[in-house]
């Protein structure tokens, strides 16, 4: 009997390279937010080391909920209930906008004042979203830079913070987060409602502690509704792999950059995340997911992808919010593997660490690749040949990183001009991508 290829790479299986990705970036920045707040000690392992879940702990230093000497490094302890206190200078959230937004909440519910910067990059990010429904519920915003930017100060409403009923424009984890965090520090209520639900990490980890947190499709849109409970209680969690990270490693193997393939260990497989991984299935990508589990109420599972044939997708809007971060990974997918990718009902994009169309679409077109920018997205018009020049990363890790894949690829010849800003989220990116591709890269 003729053994077809497909049967050739499952036989390879047991050969496939094993990696691990960092723990998960959003429940990183929420564990270290909300853990002091319990009555009692929570013990977490995993947790992201890059620089912006460094700059949560610094912040949660500052204000008190943890101790100056404590190490996010390995197995940990956070001990509660901790009250917070008023920073003796202006907290840098560096190029964290999770950790500016996040912050902008649990300070605004509480009784202390506090002063949030960051870097240029992160200075450039609209904030008002999140701090808008906070000065309506009573919390003082003083603005000390541009209009709706960093720097801000915060005085936290305290006991008078009003319970929060909002309804956002756009479906943004970030800002139901911050809402959330205020009515957690201000023992207040809280109702969101999103047009489409968005990521959901902070009402998983508040449901673990033991507060009520109803959510469901409603006419007006996705509700949640939280209600502070009287304590909350500690938990165990080991931080599950950060989907994001490993959809780089995902992208690099469909492309048949990672040999025979590749098993990613212990990934979170929330499903507000794993919509590039939908993506991938439905344009022919060969990915299986193996060994399902539960961590702290976040589904985790093995993932295994092979190198695949690919289709195009016009990629429905509906999608956008399960996997915004990985629209560089995509795009850049599509870009190598000859295939049509149409993207719209992105215009978030354009705030994120960089306007990410703009950056996505001069560099695709620097290394050849045809490419139409929207106004919210993109139309991507894939090549099969080689792809060489240098990529502009504007800071951008995701952007360095999701270029990077392509670089590593063994006819292309990519240059990345900034390797050093993928240390925000993922410090072993360049190493690994060494160890999975056979030495290639672009860093």
């Amino acid at each position: 009997m003729i053994e077809s290829a497909r049967d050739r790479d499952r036989r390879a299986l047991g050969r496939m390279l094993t990696i691990q990705v960092p723990g998960d970036k959003s429940i990183s920045h929420r564990v270290l937010m909300l853990a002091p707040f319990a009555a009692g000690a929570s013990r977490l392992s995993g947790l992201s080391q890059g620089a912006d879940v460094a700059a949560t702990a610094a912040a949660m230093r500052a204000l008190g909920a943890l101790p100056p000497d404590w190490d996010p490094r390995g197995e940990v302890t956070i001990d509660g209930p901790r009250e917070l206190k008023t920073p003796a200078g202006v907290i840098d959230c560096g190029n964290s906008g999770t950790t500016a937004r996040l912050l902008l909440g649990l300070v605004a519910g509480s009784s202390v004042s506090a002063t949030l910067d960051g870097d240029a990059s992160l200075r450039s990010r609209p904030m008002s979203r999140a701090f808008k429904p906070l000065v309506a519920a009573g919390a003082q915003v003083r603005q000390r830079g541009q209009p709706g930017r960093l720097p801000l100060e915060i005085r936290g409403g305290g006991g008078a913070l009003e319970p929060i009923e909002h309804a956002t424009g756009v479906a943004s984890a970030q800002v139901k987060g911050a809402l959330l965090l205020a009515g957690l520090s201000a023992r207040v209520p809280v109702t969101v409602v999103e047009p489409a639900p968005s990521r959901d990490h902070t009402e998983r980890l508040l449901r673990q502690m033991g507060a009520s947190v109803e959510s469901g499709r409603t006419e007006a849109g996705y509700r949640v509704h939280f209600s502070p409970p009287a304590e909350l209680v500690p938990f165990e969690l080991k931080v599950p792999g950060d989907f994001s990270a490993a959809a780089f490693w995902l992208g690099l193997a469909v492309l048949g950059g990672a040999g025979p393939g590749l098993r990613i260990e212990s990934v979170g497989m929330n499903p507000l995340r794993t919509g590039f991984m939908r993506a991938l299935e439905v344009m022919g990508a060969d990915i299986e997911v193996e060994d399902r589990g539960e961590e702290a109420g976040e589904p985790v599972a093995d993932i295994v992808a092979r190198r695949s044939a690919l289709t195009g997708l016009d990629l429905p809007p509906d999608w956008i919010p399960t996997l915004l971060d990985e629209i560089p990974i995509l795009a850049c997918v599509a870009a190598q593997a000859g295939c049509r990718l149409e993207i719209r009902g992105a215009s978030e994009l354009r705030v994120k660490e960089s306007d990410r169309i703009a950056v996505l679409s001069r560099n695709l077109s620097r290394l050849r690749v045809e490419v139409k920018e929207l106004d919210d997205g993109l139309i991507i018009e894939g090549s099969t040949g080689t792809l060489s020049g240098v990529v502009e990363a504007h800071a951008d890790h995701r952007i360095a990183m999701a270029f990077a894949v392509l670089g590593a690829l063994p006819e292309n010849s990519i240059e990345i001009d900034d390797a050093s800003c993928v240390d925000v989220s993922y410090p072993d990116f360049w190493e690994t991508l060494a160890a999975v591709s056979g030495g290639g890269g672009a860093g």
